[in-house]
């Protein structure tokens, strides 16, 4: 692997120096980060292999050229935030709970990210006082909303004075009974789940639970486990949620490796995410076809425990529908009323068994 750098990586230059991409791109790498964010920090530096061009982990942070290649079916909003934000900072897009984005910057920029439009240097940092106010306000005027969902941006970028305040304020609205954040951080930059963050978490009259995104085993140091324990030891459950990428998961060997390493963190397996349309991310995108099949294979080889939900988040703002493999199908001829029930090894039964 690549030696420890001391600082975070946020320039074509500094990439190349490194040894994680070549002299010869600099100026394509330049036009890249001239649109999309770049970062990323000692730590996921440390887990790039430079000699090989298919490290999975550089596939997910190192700028490409291939992003400036826009689809047209590609959009700057690919799930619809803008359509459900009924006020700045929240999106309400399913009855029971909102989005609350905090912040618009992260500790690494992923060169897949749905909201790469969104985030990133030169964006305002966090919500204005003013904006954080209105927010709050929305989420105690719906009495429905039961669960806040802090994203952005990466919540746990702000320090954790900031983070108690706010997981104080949430916890303060009567209604609201479940606070979910949604980070990189503890693969990313595992330092920065110290002992005062993870007590900023918890707050007495709400139910903190934390989903961690990852995508290939090799992010889970030594570092990232500690990071983990250190949550789920405080007592904050944890879920997983993860994106189907071309050449960094998109095959069973590394997709069963990820859940193991996920359940044996004590992370429950949750979400995998089928490729958002993204500007510039078509080269990061699988097939539907291949997830699904990928999601059938892993059925016969996993734990239960490592099996996670196979999504599409339905551009426009309508939502996540799961779209894994169907295992029931309705027999035919005689048996119209009867079903086919595939096994984890692909046979076919019927239900009820004929007798």
């Amino acid at each position: 692997m690549n030696e420890k750098v001391s600082t975070t990586l946020r320039q074509p230059q500094q990439l190349i120096s490194q040894g994680l991409a070549p002299a010869s791109a600099l100026q394509d790498l330049e036009k890249v980060a001239a649109r999309y964010a770049v970062a990323l920090t000692p730590d996921v530096a440390a887990l790039i292999d430079p000699n090989d061009p298919t490290d999975p982990i550089a596939l997910q942070y190192v700028p490409d050229v291939k992003e400036l290649d826009s689809q047209p079916i590609e959009n700057v909003d690919p799930i619809g935030d803008h359509a459900r934000s009924p006020v700045e900072g929240i999106v309400h897009r399913y009855p029971d709970r909102v989005l609350l984005k905090l912040v618009h910057v992260c500790a690494v920029y992923c060169r897949f990210c749905f909201r790469r439009e969104m985030v990133g240097p030169g964006k305002d940092s966090a919500l204005t006082p003013d904006v954080y106010n209105a927010a709050l306000n929305y989420i105690w005027s719906h009495p429905e909303i039961w669960e806040v969902i802090l994203t952005g941006g990466d919540p746990l970028m702000l320090s954790p004075r900031r983070m108690a305040e706010v997981m104080a304020d949430l916890a303060a609205i009567d209604h609201v009974k479940i606070v979910r954040i949604h980070t990189r951080v503890p693969m990313a930059d595992p330092a920065r789940v110290s002992a005062e963050m993870v007590a900023a978490l918890r707050v007495p009259n709400a139910t903190t639970w934390l989903a961690v995104h990852a995508n290939h085993a090799r992010e889970f140091s030594e570092a990232a486990r500690e990071a983990c324990a250190r949550i789920v030891d405080a007592g904050i459950p944890m879920v997983s949620q993860s994106v189907l990428l071309a050449g960094v998961n998109d095959n069973l060997q590394a997709l069963e490796a990820l859940m193991r390493a996920f359940v044996e963190c004590r992370i429950k397996p949750y979400y995998l995410h089928h490729g958002d349309l993204a500007p510039g991310t078509a080269h990061l995108r699988t097939t539907l076809e291949k997830g699904q099949q990928l999601m059938r294979e892993m059925r016969g080889r996993v734990s239960g425990l490592c099996q996670p939900e196979f999504v599409l988040d339905i551009p426009g703002g309508f939502g996540k529908a799961p779209v894994g493999p169907s295992y029931l199908a309705r027999g035919a001829g005689s048996d119209a009323a009867d079903y086919q029930v595939a096994d984890f090894c692909g046979g076919l039964h019927a239900y009820p068994p004929r007798i």
